[in-house]
């Protein structure tokens, strides 16, 4: 049962432009500026990990399969996410999880400050904040169609994705600035501090935000969820792309880190400047997507999807890191045009009931690719360089959207043909004063 708040009446002046219709919602205004602490803490936390795993072992393999170790609790409990939030309050989900990520942020502190850091303890949390993600994630997403009503749900998660990119331009930068002056482990502790942002509005927010019914037992539940994924096209089709994407996007941070490394030598700031880049691109990303009102259509997501592929392809080219950090933004503006669209068209075209388990088979396949690409991306920029590897980001993935597009297209008997257009020009005339 939906507890979104009213919408205003049609004769109130809106308080809010277009591009930010849903921030008349009270309760997602609190929840936007939860998320966007907890974007900035996530990625100071991943930009100091991956750079503590590289300084330790001087391996982009391992800092690959460290990434991959923490996504692979999405593997094993992805879907058993979905069906807890489909099963219990997401206020209280959300409330925990949050509790837990700045716990393990400040055990990360502890461990780098004390100086007898290994690796296979950095191993041992990122698995530990992965399991938090697998069930925080799903409840994460259900919770905002609880607060909005469905015609701003688009918008408000553009929005939120807006706030988690916001958070990737300021994570990077104030992780950065604290990682050269004082140390990584303050950079970790900064994640923690972070993260009691969203734990606090969670508690704060009513309890009657929350669903109150009980759905079936988790394990009926996972198969459901997966039976209707698969059988609906508008979730399966946009599942499938965003994971050919996620294979490679989910650890683009590690790629980047390979960059600035080996390609340019600029260390922590360089670093630190192309996720940044990254991250102002999927910033205008989501300015754009969140001023769109036209319906989604599964094209839609195949055009976007082509889009990032030349993004991609023309980054793999660059030869400086001011070419690349340029290009870089385009590649995060039209990633965040795939992955909202795409979020977007499964979360509308998904019945209440079972929205947290196909939320939780779509973040799962996203999350699951990007978990199996962590140790085959490692080996890959390991042995054929990061440009190699961000040339296949490119042309695999391209290659799997236009099959998917022509096995569209020969369902709905579509083809590819030339239509004439006519354009109106205006040109200098004379015309009475009057």
């Amino acid at each position: 049962m939906s507890t979104a708040e009213p919408a205003p009446p049609a004769t109130t002046p809106a308080r809010y432009p277009r591009a930010f219709a849903s921030m008349e919602n009270r309760t997602f205004r609190m929840l936007l500026v939860g998320w966007l602490a907890a974007g900035t803490g996530y990625w100071m936390q991943l930009l100091a990990q991956n750079w503590l795993v590289l300084t330790l072992t001087n391996s982009p393999s391992a800092v690959g399969l460290v990434t991959a170790a923490q996504l692979l609790p999405t593997l094993l409990l992805g879907l058993h996410g979905g069906a807890i939030a489909d099963t219990f309050p997401c206020r209280r989900i959300v409330l925990v999880t949050n509790s837990a990520k700045c716990v393990l942020a400040a055990a990360f502190a502890m461990l780098t400050a004390s100086g007898h850091v290994e690796v296979w303890e950095v191993t041992c949390l990122a698995i530990a904040l992965g399991v938090v993600y697998a069930i925080d994630s799903p409840a994460r997403h259900s919770f905002l169609t609880e607060t909005v009503q469905a015609s701003h749900l688009r918008n408000a998660i553009s929005l939120v994705s807006l706030a988690f990119q916001l958070g990737a331009m300021i994570g990077p930068a104030l992780g950065g600035v604290l990682m050269v002056t004082f140390g990584t482990d303050y950079a970790f502790g900064a994640a923690a501090i972070a993260y009691v942002v969203p734990a606090t509005v969670a508690a704060r927010l009513p309890s009657a935000t929350s669903r109150t019914h009980v759905s079936a037992a988790p394990r009926t539940g996972v198969r459901e969820g997966l039976r209707y994924a698969i059988r609906t096209p508008t979730v399966l089709w946009p599942s499938l792309i965003v994971g050919s994407f996620g294979f490679f996007m989910v650890n683009l941070p590690a790629t980047l880190t390979t960059f600035a490394k080996d390609e340019f030598d600029s260390g922590p700031t360089g670093v630190a400047l192309l996720s940044i880049s990254l991250a102002a691109g999927s910033l205008l990303g989501a300015l754009l997507t969140a001023r769109r009102t036209r319906p989604l259509r599964l094209r839609t997501i195949a055009g976007s999807a082509m889009l990032l592929a030349l993004a991609l392809l023309l980054a793999a080219a660059a030869h400086t890191q001011t070419i690349l950090a340029l290009l870089l933004t385009a590649v995060g503006a039209t990633y965040l045009a795939l992955l909202t669209s795409a979020q977007s068209l499964v979360q509308l075209t998904t019945t209440d009931t079972l929205r947290g388990r196909v939320i939780g088979t779509h973040l799962f396949v996203f999350l699951g690719s990007g978990c199996a690409g962590g140790p085959a991306l490692g080996l890959l920029t390991e042995h054929l360089g990061a440009r190699a590897t961000l040339l296949l980001a490119s042309a695999i993935p391209a290659l799997i959207t236009t099959i998917i597009a022509h096995h569209l297209a020969r369902l709905a008997n579509l083809r590819v043909g030339l239509t004439t257009i006519s354009v109106q020009l205006q040109r200098p005339t004379l015309v009475p004063r009057s």
